[in-house]
């Protein structure tokens, strides 16, 4: 057993008896330990966030009720979080009823679903909040026993003292523990005792969404609701001058048309907030398709922006972006990208000599790799319910950081946070997409403007065209070789519309004794926001395909290529920034190695591509094997290896690691859109192809690294790498080597292009 200091006190802790039915409510805010404020500073969160409050709640009849703080879209933390807390708590999970907590900053803090961060950060707390349950249950029973504590033991929600034969259930003493002070050394399990940790455990929602039951933000509605839509410039750069609504309002069921603005002139903008269209055009009816028709017969002029000036909060602090007018084109866009990157870059990093290493070397390999913007596309579109009134304002539907719009949402309403009631839906996926909640503060705003309840909708068209996507990227890498063969420099320069996706400090930094890392970035009016792992997606895609081709001019396997430098980074490393562990990056590629059985590939009847990476403090690794099918190339299937750490639920972390690969293999071969004269030419899935059912990989083999450190991320780690391993075994397959995103566009077959 581990034993545990914390800093939890009765003013950290809560207990109330009333509250559980006369059972036992435990509520703990985890954030005053030191550990979760170090990590609190890695987020950039704000200080008025800090406290951050869980809850265990049993009743007499012994049932266990958790709460689950942080947003649901699919990754499943309304399963995995209860477990933790279950798993000390010593608790029998069929005895476990989950519930997705509500949005309260105070008592559970900003409740952010995103940079694969939730079972990470609440990994220690929320096992300390189950043990200093399961404490207070022993000590209530060793009282009323009159039996030592140490005597007294737990297992699946049972209490037990061996000596007397006695046994209770935990709802029997819930009410006891409820008046007993919190302990402050809590005792944690040594990892080899998990019985639910480690276990895997059927989605807790899952009968409601097979079922159909109502969890999504779409299937969120009430009494007298009205449907609103917002009809926004057809590109970016334009604004609106003037509109009719005449024969709109003729139509049926349609309530109101009217413009207003989502900010004020000189609004400060938090950390995620962001502007794609400032003055909307709204309608507002009954029905989603009365509004949808009645939006077509609308006479709108519009006109060009003049640049724009923004003022941002958070995320560093208070600054001052200029967004530039202009329309913009992909093919204007691609020329200017060209220009910047034969300009002095900003030095992100530089080890060594590299520019000496470079004029010195026997051999330079240089390729610029290019990706275009992308669309998040949640299959849920987006959608939020509103309610505002002069006294009370409640919103509901899908969002992954309700704590960090709340501030913005208080300012644009004028009303205190108190007065803000935040429901929380399941989301029919993120992607990072929903922790930009400009949709939220559109529909509160009609909320207040008609003085009724109302759910604004996105069409599929409306978001495909609406921004926030993934930026537009390009990077040039050069490599150094000496007469031997040997890796003697490596640089990397690259750019983006309107941000860089260089990470300095990453793999193959502090393998190289010269090293350079530059960037560059273009300003733009087309709206980008995070995207599953963010700027990782494209480096990590570049960087491994060159990779590859550098090792197939040292005349090396890629893999033990790649191994010989993280040989290097582990016993001695360049530099002191690195930001990776070069022993755990490597157990990744000998595990997809062994599991793929690398050096046997069947008799040629595959290509093989493999391609690893760390982001989000996780490793991941990819082989994919590819063949030729109906004269096109076809990943038939995959081989992964993840180090996360601890994995919490085995099954769900093999599905997600499974979506990632999917969603990365279809982004590779067909992700991309595209603008002319600020107007995207993708609109639906009519134009923005998307991965099918049949070419997805019939096989995806996923296995982890098998250790005890705590768990670090799983959402986004597995994405980047995919792009590589499939570029690399797409060379195999056709002998060319790919370069710009997305790969289709260099494929034959009519009609499977994406751009």
């Amino acid at each position: 057993m581990e034993n545990k200091k914390t800093t939890y006190n009765r003013r950290s802790f809560l207990k109330s008896s009333a509250l559980a039915g006369g059972g036992l409510m435990l509520t703990f805010n985890w954030f005053s330990t030191a550990k979760a404020a170090e990590k609190m500073q890695e987020l950039n969160l704000p200080e008025q966030w800090a406290e951050l409050t869980g809850y265990i709640k049993i009743t007499p009849d012994n049932v266990i009720t958790i709460l689950c703080p942080n947003p649901e879209f699919g990754q499943n933390v309304m399963t995995s979080l209860p477990m933790i807390i279950a798993e000390e708590l010593d608790a029998d999970w069929k005895n476990v009823v989950v519930e997705m907590g509500p949005h309260d900053n105070v008592k559970l803090g900003p409740q952010f679903t995103g940079g694969s961060n939730s079972v990470r950060m609440y990994w220690k707390p929320l096992r300390e909040a189950g043990a200093a349950a399961r404490y207070m249950l022993r000590q209530a029973a060793a009282q009323t026993w009159k039996v030592p504590l140490e005597e007294v033991t737990t297992k699946n929600g049972i209490i037990v003292h061996p000596g007397t034969m006695k046994a209770a259930k935990y709802g029997e003493f819930a009410q006891i523990a409820a008046t007993l002070p919190v302990p402050k050394d809590l005792k944690l399990k040594d990892p080899k005792e998990f019985s639910i940790v480690r276990s895997s455990k059927k989605n807790v929602e899952g009968q409601k969404i097979v079922t159909g039951q109502p969890v999504f933000g779409l299937d969120y509605r009430v009494d007298g609701m009205l449907i609103a839509m917002i009809q926004h410039p057809p590109a970016f750069g334009m604004k609106l001058k003037s509109f009719d609504a005449a024969q709109t309002l003729k139509m049926p069921g349609i309530k109101e048309v009217f413009s207003l603005q989502l900010y004020k002139e000189g609004f400060e903008q938090g950390g995620f907030d962001t502007r794609t269209f400032n003055d909307l055009l709204v309608v507002v009816g009954k029905t989603t398709w009365e509004v949808m028709n009645a939006r077509k017969k609308l006479k709108v002029q519009w006109e060009p922006v003049s640049d724009t000036k923004d003022t941002m909060s958070g995320r560093g602090g208070k600054r001052e972006v200029i967004v530039p007018a202009g329309l913009e084109s992909t093919d204007s866009q691609l020329q200017k990208m060209q220009e910047y990157a034969q300009k002095p870059a900003q030095l992100l990093r530089r080890d060594g000599d590299p520019e000496a290493a470079f004029k010195g070397a026997a051999q330079v390999i240089e390729r610029t790799y290019t990706a275009p913007f992308l669309a998040h596309n949640c299959m849920e579109p987006m959608n939020f319910f509103a309610h505002v009134t002069p006294e009370k304002a409640v919103v509901a539907g899908p969002l992954q950081a309700p704590g960090w719009a709340e501030p913005t949402l208080s300012k644009l309403l004028d009303l205190p946070a108190d007065k803000i009631e935040i429901q929380m839906t399941r989301m029919g996926g993120g992607f990072g997409r929903r922790a930009y909640a400009q949709y939220m503060y559109e529909a509160a705003l009609i909320s207040k403007k008609v003085n009724a309840p109302v759910k604004l909708i996105y069409t599929r068209e409306d978001d495909m065209t609406y921004g926030i996507y993934r930026p537009m990227y390009t990077a040039t890498y050069r490599a150094a070789l000496d007469a031997n063969k040997n890796l003697i420099a490596f640089h990397v320069k690259g750019g983006g519309i309107p941000e860089h996706p260089v990470h300095a400090n990453r793999f193959p930094a502090g393998a190289v004794d010269n090293y350079l890392a530059e960037a560059w970035q273009i300003p733009s009016n087309i709206t980008i926001g995070a995207f599953r792992a963010p700027r990782s997606n494209f480096n990590a895609a570049a960087e491994q395909s060159f990779l590859d081709e550098v090792a197939e001019a040292m005349g090396k396997d890629p893999i033990e290529m790649r191994l010989e430098l993280l040989d290097r980074a582990a016993k001695n490393p360049v530099g002191k920034d690195n930001d990776y562990d070069a022993a755990r990056y490597a157990e990744v590629l000998k595990l997809v190695r062994e599991k793929s059985g690398w050096a046997t590939t069947q008799d040629g009847k595959y290509s093989r591509g493999v391609a690893a990476y760390f982001c989000h403090n996780s490793y991941a690794a990819h082989v994919v094997d590819m063949v030729t099918r109906d004269g096109k190339p076809y990943v038939e299937r995959v081989f992964s290896a993840v180090d996360c750490g601890v994995v919490v639920n085995p099954d769900a972390a093999t599905n997600m690691v499974q979506g990632a690969v999917v969603d990365g293999i279809g982004n590779a071969f067909f992700g991309g859109l595209t603008h002319k004269d600020g107007v995207a030419q993708q609109s639906n899935f009519d134009k923005y192809r998307l991965i099918r059912h049949n070419e997805a990989p019939k096989q995806i083999d996923v296995h982890f690294v098998q250790n005890d450190i705590d768990p670090t991320g799983l959402g986004e780690p597995p994405f980047p790498p995919v792009f590589a391993a499939v570029a690399n075994a797409l060379y195999k397959n056709t002998g060319k080597r790919h370069y710009k995103q997305p790969f289709s566009n260099e494929l034959p077959g009519k009609g499977d292009k994406q751009l």
